[in-house]
């Protein structure tokens, strides 16, 4: 069934190939991004079951603008595509505080403002579905990728407790755990790369840089399939609340399944008996 789908971050990577892919499964798709004319050449011009239009999702004014220009294009909004982010890598020490705001700012306060414009339409339809990239990077955090972790694991929270908030009024929501894909991420429009500014970390710096560059185009996963991946999930009536994207991310989860359990059994015994005496069995 055609569904009309507005997908952030449509001009390059992951939602091209969303939008493309979209398209030809005959959905209307509202494709947005900072640079609307770069996403139509992208995409190849105009199309009849195409909307393109401008969104930076830092700004509130512009996600309401995009949500009522769907509206009025297309009468709803069934699917939103939370897409767009960057990375700024580097060791928490390096990365500037100005960074890491700008980190939170568009990975995790970006997709909240292109849902507190959306979900207003879709609890009017009483009909919706939130999904959100987020990334292996928001379950396991790594060296050289605390700015970009921490925005990912702020948008697995959000998510998780904006499913509650939401499902009573028929909207479904869908964290999206992606592993290495060979999209745009590596590159340089989209990755803000440390310059060493700390003696002791300028060689694991220079030489993290150099080492997450050269995997550029070279990542396992294809972001076509993925795409398809997702337009499956937002055809189904009761799509997961997680969705791990990937053997690389399967495997990362799982491992990290386990280690949060084997944290657990670890705290028990000084962790599990800490309440007031008078609340004692």
């Amino acid at each position: 069934m055609s569904k009309v789908i507005l997908v952030t971050g449509a001009g390059r990577g992951l939602g091209t190939d969303i939008v493309r892919e979209a398209l030809a499964a005959g959905h209307r798709v509202v494709a947005t991004g900072r640079r609307p004319e770069e996403v139509e050449n992208t995409l190849g011009g105009p199309q009849d079951d195409l909307l393109v239009t401008r969104l930076d999702v830092t700004s509130p004014a512009d996600a309401h603008a995009a949500a009522r220009a769907a509206v009025d294009r297309f009468g709803r909004i069934d699917v939103l595509i939370n897409n767009a982010g960057n990375f700024f890598a580097g060791y928490f020490e390096e990365v500037s505080p100005e960074h890491m705001r700008q980190q939170i700012e568009t990975n995790l306060f970006g997709p909240m403002n292109v849902a507190r414009a959306v979900l207003p339409v879709m609890r009017g339809q009483r009909d919706g579905h939130v999904i959100t990239i987020s990334s292996l990077a928001g379950q396991v955090g790594t060296e050289f990728t605390s700015a970009y972790a921490a925005s990912k694991f702020g948008v697995e929270g959000w998510m998780e407790a904006l499913h509650h908030d939401v499902e009573p009024y028929g909207i479904r929501t869908t964290i999206v755990e992606p592993g290495y894909f060979r999209t745009e991420l590596l590159v340089d429009a989209s990755t803000t790369w440390p310059e060493p500014t700390i003696d002791d970390y300028a060689e694991r710096t220079t030489a993290t840089v150099e080492a997450w560059k050269s995997i550029d185009g070279q990542q396992p996963g294809d972001p076509a399939r993925l795409a398809r991946a997702l337009l499956t999930l937002a055809g189904q009536d009761r799509p997961p609340l997680r969705f791990v994207a990937g053997a690389d991310a399967i495997e990362g989860v799982t491992a990290k399944a386990r280690e949060l359990l084997a944290q657990v059994e670890a705290s028990r015994e000084l962790g599990g008996d800490l309440g007031h005496e008078d609340t004692d069995a």
